[in-house]
């Protein structure tokens, strides 16, 4: 199994009724601004703990180093919902930043739908960012008010397919299971890494059965379209000199299929005042786990 050469700690924070599990990685220096990091969907905390240790020691010694379990994810506890809403993600960040980060600008790094949370909230508050990344946070595919109708429909069905147990996740024999479904998902995911990633993606019951560690609820699709026009002028408000991340495998392209496109994405990062663009090659839609320490280089020169 994979060693951690960087062992976290865990805080419980009380954030908008709920109890918030948080990493801290270090004691950063006097001054030294926090890097706090926020995971994507179906992902946890502890997903960043490659990166962790592929840090320079010049680097690590630094900085403190958060990273919040997202509500209904790891082990952050969910609100007794059918649903999860976008903005909720920004509220909890929010909070935490104020009570963990009270009097300093962060270096905020998020993935996926991590990465779209940090680049709308980075518009939202952009005094509370010193220096954003964005890794793999595209978005979603642009909407029209015509499609309105059948995606409320949608999600009526899918709280009805919830109410009856349908959304369940799939649980696992043994930490094993949980592994193999990471390495199917990721090609490029060792064994040692996913063995490790089991343990703290997914936790067993009372019966053995590994059960992840994600709220059932998050599958359930959002009744509101996706507003470009919105996204942009938030966009248009991000101060921080801002890094944008790809991966070379096109993760963007494979999942959309023509529907949204790369040009696309492209166009909506014009909108982002202070822009730099990197690409992280032979990676893919995971790149903090297939290219651990190229990344770490990577958010070490730009936060630096």
């Amino acid at each position: 199994m994979y060693q951690v050469l960087r062992e976290s700690i865990s805080h419980f924070v009380s954030v908008r009724g709920l109890q918030y599990h948080v990493r801290q990685w270090g004691q950063g220096a006097p001054g030294s601004p926090p890097l706090v990091l926020a995971h994507g969907w179906m992902d946890v905390a502890a997903s960043w703990q490659f990166v962790i240790d592929a840090l320079s020691p010049a680097f690590a010694q630094n900085r403190t180093v958060l990273a919040p379990d997202w509500r209904g994810f790891g082990l952050t506890q969910g609100p007794p919902t059918d649903s999860y809403w976008m903005p909720d993600y920004l509220g909890d960040l929010d909070n935490l930043l104020t009570q963990l980060c009270p009097e300093q600008a962060v270096d905020l790094v998020g993935h996926s739908m991590g990465g779209n949370v940090v680049m709308l909230y980075a518009g939202s508050r952009p005094e509370r960012i010193r220096r954003l990344i964005n890794l793999e946070g595209f978005g979603m595919a642009a909407t029209q008010a015509t499609q309105a109708p059948a995606r409320m429909t949608q999600w009526l069905d899918q709280l009805q397919g919830f109410q009856t147990g349908s959304s369940d996740l799939k649980p696992y024999p043994d930490a094993n299971g949980v592994a193999q479904r990471l390495m199917k998902t990721n090609k490029r995911l060792a064994p040692d890494k996913a063995q490790w990633l089991a343990t703290q993606w997914a936790r067993p019951d009372a019966s053995g059965q590994w059960h992840i560690l994600g709220d059932a609820a998050h599958k359930v699709v959002n009744p509101y379209l996706f507003r470009v026009d919105e996204t942009l002028e938030l966009y248009r408000c991000i101060t921080a000199p801002t890094l944008v991340v790809q991966a070379s495998d096109g993760s963007l392209t494979q999942w959309w299929k023509g529907k949204y496109t790369k040009e696309e994405f492209e166009e909506r990062l014009k909108a982002v005042p202070n822009l730099q663009k990197a690409t992280i090659q032979d990676a893919g839609h995971m790149l903090h786990h297939d290219q651990a320490a190229a990344l770490a280089s990577l958010m070490e020169g730009f936060l630096s």
